[in-house]
């Protein structure tokens, strides 16, 4: 009877240790976004990805921000407010998982547009393709994506 106690007790506490993972963390938990967080967080845009959303992310992945022509990575961590306009290209308001993406346009955080399609589990977003799906963050979903899209 003490032993089921403090098993119930120890599960309580570890309940309550348990903290909610946002848009940010969940994409640093990902292994492959490592340069999105950092722009991120360069941008100054973390605490709106924190904030209660939902929001759905189309992250380019790390090799997304490799194939970038050169010079465009460097030029975009020197001026804070294109990065920040680049990144916000990248989120939508509300949370789609991919199964739900409807074909057709749908306007960023940026105030751009997205064309996202879907033909037969294979989603696009512009040029980009989701090469990762349906990470479930608490305030949103991000879904990693193969190209940097770029506003017009």
């Amino acid at each position: 009877m003490t032993l089921r106690l403090i098993a119930a007790t120890a599960t309580l506490v570890l309940a309550t240790n348990v903290q909610a993972a946002d848009l940010v963390d969940t994409a640093a938990a990902a292994g492959n976004l490592k340069i999105f967080v950092a722009a991120v967080k360069a941008a100054g845009f973390a605490e709106s990805l924190r904030s209660d959303g939902p929001f759905t992310v189309f992250a380019p992945s790390d090799e997304a921000f490799a194939r970038l022509p050169a010079g465009t990575w460097a030029t975009l961590v020197k001026d804070k407010a294109k990065l920040a306009q680049v990144l916000t290209h990248q989120v939508i308001p509300g949370r789609i998982m991919v199964a739900e993406v409807k074909p057709g346009k749908t306007r960023t955080l940026e105030g751009g547009f997205l064309a996202l399609k879907s033909d037969n589990g294979r989603v696009t977003v512009d040029d980009a393709t989701v090469i990762e799906s349906d990470m479930v963050a608490d305030n949103g979903v991000i879904h990693a994506v193969d190209t940097v899209v770029m506003p017009k």
